[in-house]
């Protein structure tokens, strides 16, 4: 079934984008793109300031994030959504860790060697999703 029905990746788009809601979705950009390093793409603002839609990069990867109760279909079916966990592959764990330290996340694992040949740290996010950060990058063949 590899390569059916997906869309290309070409011009650099990702092909899969986790997607999170948050209560305090404004709070949550702060906390990836300060101590997470991820870079705004885009956020889109409701007229009440809620965030209706935002992406956020960090190397060829993307997130979306919104803020809950927001309506629609989507927040609808997350409505009793728990907490996600989401990997992003980073060159330098150490200085990533240190930066996320800095701006006081909470750190679950420090930078640590695994036995498959990654080195990865944990933190938990304001509203407790699960980011893990690392070297692990399997290559995807098509």
């Amino acid at each position: 079934m590899a390569g059916t029905g997906g869309a290309g990746t070409g011009g650099g788009r990702p092909s899969i984008y986790p997607t999170l809601l948050y209560a305090d979705a404004k709070a949550a950009i702060r906390q990836l793109t300060e101590a997470f390093g991820f870079s705004e793409l885009a956020v889109f603002e409701g007229e009440d300031g809620s965030v209706q839609h935002a992406e956020l990069v960090q190397g060829n990867g993307a997130v979306m994030l919104g803020s809950k109760g927001r309506g629609g279909a989507f927040d609808a079916a997350m409505k009793d959504a728990g907490t996600t966990g989401v990997y992003v592959v980073v060159d330098d764990v150490d200085a990533h860790h240190r930066r996320a330290v800095e701006r006081g996340a909470e750190i679950l694992m420090p930078p640590t060697d695994q036995e498959y040949g990654a080195r990865d740290y944990m933190a938990r996010d304001l509203e407790g999703n699960i980011w893990s950060f690392g070297t692990y990058a399997p290559e995807i063949r098509g």
